[in-house]
């Protein structure tokens, strides 16, 4: 399983951006796709997943200014995150999870796109 992400960048404090991650390979059909972010010095956590299904999770305080979807017939996940704030600077991880089969509870991830927001 693969996952590309694409859309990070630097943005001024208040813009918006959005990222993209396709996956691609031998994913179960129920599964869970979104993403994880780690700032610098910080450990890496969640910002927003949604399954094949349609639920989310969103991490602490993040719905609101940051919208997770996707497109199931494409296995691409997007997040798009509005008034950014510097505090949101980290380098972001497309993550994905068999949610069934034999492989119920496999993890993948991308290898993270660098989101700078200016002050």
């Amino acid at each position: 399983v693969q996952l590309q992400a694409s859309g990070g960048g630097v943005v001024k404090a208040g813009g918006s951006l959005r990222l993209s991650c396709t996956v691609s390979g031998n994913i179960f059909d129920e599964n869970a796709m979104g993403w994880y972010r780690q700032a610098p010095g910080k450990r890496r956590v969640l910002v927003a997943a949604m399954t094949s299904g349609g639920a989310t999770n969103y991490g602490r305080s993040l719905e609101g200014r940051f919208t997770v979807s996707r497109d199931n017939a494409k296995n691409t996940v997007y997040l798009q995150m509005n008034n950014l704030k510097p505090e949101d600077t980290a380098v972001y991880y497309c993550h994905a999870v068999d949610l069934g089969g034999i492989n119920y509870g496999l993890e993948h991830w991308g290898k993270g796109t660098l989101v700078t927001v200016s002050s």
